[in-house]
């Protein structure tokens, strides 16, 4: 089987409370915002749009960049998908924005929690641990 490989951009977006921001993958799943880098767009630039459509905030503050890491596609059943090879760029934001709007509708909700509790809602095992990394800086 042929493993494509697809990148990825989204960020750690941090509200005024100190609450990051989690998203619903498809209503299966939770995630930080990301999606697919489209043709032209900077991992930077896809960022700030996936963040845009999956939660509607519009008022990002960039802080810096998380580098990135790589990641099997997440099956339907929870494991990997070995179809598709993801390498996902992170960035860290700041929003004074606290009313999430998604205008995605494969990502219909998002919500704010606290830093303590996202390594237990995000639902894929590399995303937790890129997580985990940053979290004594948020």
């Amino acid at each position: 089987m042929n493993t494509i490989q697809t990148k990825s951009a989204g960020g750690i977006v941090i509200n005024k409370k100190r609450e990051v921001l989690i998203v619903s993958q498809k209503g299966t799943s939770w995630s930080l915002p990301k999606g697919h880098i489209e043709n032209k767009e900077t991992p930077l630039e896809a960022a700030i749009r996936e963040i845009r459509e999956e939660s509607g905030i519009t008022s990002l503050k960039f802080i810096k960049d998380l580098g990135h890491y790589k990641r099997y596609k997440m099956s339907k059943t929870g494991g990997n998908d070995k179809s598709e090879m993801k390498t996902i760029y992170l960035f860290l934001f700041s929003t004074n924005q606290t009313t999430l709007k998604p205008i995605d509708p494969e990502n219909p909700e998002a919500k704010w929690v606290d830093k303590k509790d996202v390594v237990e809602l995000l639902s894929h095992k590399k995303d937790k641990d890129f997580f985990l990394k940053f979290i004594d800086e948020i």
